[in-house]
């Protein structure tokens, strides 16, 4: 029996073409405003000496933790990246996951916010963060390059989209977690729905928030290794290269150093969400 095929592929390669043609005037701001951002970031990271800076990181820890392990590990496993001599590849990576993360939440907050406050906004958002987070994370590579060519912004972009779902899913979670009896309390005593979210749904669903941003801090720094292949350097770029020299143990001190970054942000990101309880 024939079927004919579905030129969905052709459809997609037309729309993108058709977008990155028309739209080219603002991927080329965004392109220079992301592009600025991520230089002054790495700029500023790297002009402190990076003995100051882990000790800065480590007292960071030991404070919001209160826990010395922490602030030990801190201190062991940065200076074993400076060891390494990966320390500038470091400093690239935490600047491109400071810039992506703080993309991821700028919009992914808002929008969980408002899938939480809307039904209709919560039945368009929930299914396109389904796709968002069943799509292989290689896929965001194709779009980014026809908008932003090869780099570090296409490399940011394609992080955002792959890291924004867990911040506004787990936003809209944590308001409509808040229980009714508070809501209705609240609007008994005359809080506007302005008041309401301010200063009661939105502290009580911290803790859950936190823990979308967490999980967002996390995929950025998984796709590290993958955004590397489209011109994103750091330490992503150093395993890409190991990979393509077959140097096993580049390859591994690298990944190492994006284990000991991404344990250092979880601790310290886990704490600050307990402490929003």
């Amino acid at each position: 029996m024939f079927l004919p095929r579905l030129p969905l592929g052709h459809g997609i390669e037309v729309a993108i073409d058709f977008l990155s043609t028309h739209i080219s005037f603002a991927t080329k701001a965004f392109s220079a405003v992301m592009e600025s951002g991520l230089d002054a970031a790495e700029t500023t990271l790297e002009m402190v000496p990076p003995w100051l800076f882990i000790i800065i990181v480590a007292a960071i820890a030991w404070r919001l933790t209160k826990k010395k392990g922490v602030g030990l590990f801190c201190l062991l496993g940065l200076g074993l990246i400076w060891n390494l001599g990966l320390w500038n590849a470091t400093i690239s990576t935490i600047a491109l996951v400071l810039v992506s993360t703080l993309t991821a939440i700028a919009l992914g907050i808002p929008l969980g916010i408002a899938a939480a406050m809307s039904t209709i906004v919560r039945r368009i958002v929930m299914p396109v963060l389904d796709v968002m987070q069943t799509m292989p994370a290689f896929v965001y590579l194709i779009p980014a390059i026809p908008f932003f060519g090869l780099g570090k912004v296409a490399a940011v972009f394609s992080t955002v989209i792959f890291a924004m779902p867990p911040s506004i899913r787990l936003t809209s979670l944590g308001i409509q977690q808040v229980p009714r009896e508070l809501r209705e309390c609240a609007d008994a005593f005359g809080s506007s729905r302005w008041q309401r979210l301010v200063k009661l749904e939105l502290p009580l669903a911290t803790p859950t928030i936190m823990a979308g941003v967490n999980q967002t801090v996390m995929l950025a720094l998984s796709m590290v290794v993958i955004a590397a292949m489209i011109g994103a350097k750091g330490l992503g770029g150093e395993v890409w290269r190991a990979i393509q020299r077959l140097q096993m143990g580049a390859g591994f001190e690298a990944g190492i150093g994006i284990v000991i970054v991404a344990i250092v942000l979880d601790r310290v990101l886990q704490h600050v969400g307990r402490r929003g309880k």
